[in-house]
């Protein structure tokens, strides 16, 4: 069996303990597959990427990057990628949804990243967010299906606390706010319809929601990634007329993707220099 790349226990030392061979890092076969699977689905091989690596759901976002920070850009045959030599990151749209977000991770992995960081939109559930806001999600509620092939139900989607304390850093040096909290990640498309699921948001105390959140900490804690996440408020589906359509989608876009990207990619920038060490605990 490949040793773990990112320095975990040999099965041998505890005898009551072996490595998931579901999980990336722990299945050779598996691992050099994904190797594969990354240059195919992003155009760039694993060797190719940055260390520091921003995640996004919008072409726009990668036009934006390529247009202020890029020197080169890859698509393959699912995603596409573009990538900063001067800054030091690679940006990938991976599109949308939880199963994607749980196989770009898992893929990530082998290009042994120092980390990541999914600048996501989501949907403000709680009265006093506004359309602009910015949320660093202190954990997300697993209500989707991907995210159980990988970890037991019980474990709690949890980012790297230190990629989220240094995210938090950059907005107070900016001068700009951000709120924190539990963000509800779910699969179900058109929710806004189901009084019933509405009213357990409620219970929940969710403080916004979304559709990868939950996945990229859950598989990212798997796969030995360290991930954190700067979630943009996009619409407020609880209030009447809140929901998003295109002219709103276009709106947000237009007035927040460039301070939403800045404060990523400084974060991810700079992390390696300015931020605390990262360390993976050997299981």
């Amino acid at each position: 069996m490949k040793t773990d790349p990112t320095g975990a226990f040999e099965a041998e030392e505890n005898p009551y303990l072996t490595p998931n061979p579901n999980h990336i890092y722990a299945n050779e076969t598996k691992w050099n597959l994904a190797r594969d699977m990354l240059e195919r689905y992003t155009g760039t091989a694993p060797e190719g990427f940055q260390k520091q690596i921003v995640l996004t759901n919008f072409a726009h976002y990668l036009e934006r990057f390529k247009t202020l920070y890029g020197d080169s850009q890859s698509r393959g045959s699912a995603m596409s990628a573009v990538h900063s030599q001067r800054k030091g990151v690679s940006i990938i749209n991976f599109s949308i949804g939880s199963p994607t977000a749980a196989l770009i991770i898992e893929l990530l992995a082998t290009a042994e990243p120092k980390a990541v960081l999914f600048l996501g939109m989501c949907g403000g559930l709680h009265r006093s967010l506004e359309v602009g806001d910015f949320i660093l999600p202190t954990a997300a509620i697993r209500d989707e299906g991907a995210s159980q092939h990988h970890m037991p139900p019980q474990v709690p989607a949890l980012p790297t606390f230190k990629v989220q304390k240094f995210v938090s850093q950059i907005i107070v040096e900016q001068g700009r706010d951000y709120r924190t909290g539990v963000v509800h990640t779910t699969d179900y498309r058109f929710w806004e319809f189901d009084e019933k699921f509405k009213a357990q948001l409620y219970e929940e105390r969710a403080l916004a929601i979304d559709m990868e959140t939950a996945t990229l900490f859950s598989v990212g804690f798997a796969s030995k990634v360290a991930i954190g996440a700067l979630l943009l408020v996009s619409d407020l589906p609880l209030k009447k007329g809140g929901i998003k359509t295109k002219a709103s989608a276009d709106q947000v876009f237009s007035a927040f993707t460039d301070l939403h990207l800045d404060i990523g990619i400084q974060a991810m920038s700079e992390i390696a220099e300015r931020g605390e060490h990262i360390r993976h605990y050997r299981w």
